[in-house]
């Protein structure tokens, strides 16, 4: 079963795609032969105060999938992605859903230099992955993402926003369940 993630705003296959890889709202994992939702992923890093690209790709490739499908990707999630032998495909707008279905016609093109997993490839890299390997060594540039628009913007935030609130419910109900008062 080949497991692609997708960047959404959402947490289901009708949510937009986020247009940033290493801060979007969810990660979605889609089974590609089936286009069944096999997990939705309130991204951790949302709010790290750096290296959020690079942690939310760690945690993408430990999940096991060949591809990633976004908006735009800066240079260090690309470098660990790519690192790992998964695919990435940017540029994606739209519904998840229409992101999955264009990958599935081959109406996507990846990124140069990213290329589909290989076996025995990437597991188990950790943090130095990459080193050495700076832009114009082996590494194709990749374009810097473009600021989101007001509406974007907002859209993001929002999801943002019910993301935390969704976190912050579930953080509240174990509270309670630990103290006994569920």
């Amino acid at each position: 079963m080949p497991k692609i993630c997708v960047s959404a705003t959402g947490a289901d296959l009708n949510a937009p795609v986020d247009p940033r890889f290493g801060r979007c709202a969810y990660l979605l994992i889609v089974d590609v032969d089936s286009m069944k939702l096999l997990e939705a992923v309130a991204n951790p890093s949302v709010m790290a105060p750096s290296g959020a690209g690079i942690q939310t790709a760690q945690m993408v490739a430990n999940k096991g999938v060949i591809a990633v499908i976004t908006g735009n990707v800066g240079p260090n999630a690309y470098q660990v992605l790519a690192s790992a032998g998964i695919q990435i495909f940017t540029g994606a707008f739209g519904t998840v859903r229409e992101a999955v279905e264009a990958y599935r016609a081959g109406r996507l093109t990846p990124v140069a230099g990213s290329s589909p997993m290989s076996v025995g490839r990437g597991m188990g890299m950790g943090m130095g992955m990459g080193r050495g390997l700076g832009m114009g060594r082996g590494m194709p540039p990749v374009p810097m993402p473009s600021p989101p628009s007001r509406e974007e913007e907002i859209s993001i935030l929002e999801a943002q926003m019910e993301s935390l609130k969704s976190q912050l419910e579930e953080v509240k109900r174990r509270l309670r369940e630990l103290k006994g008062e569920e």
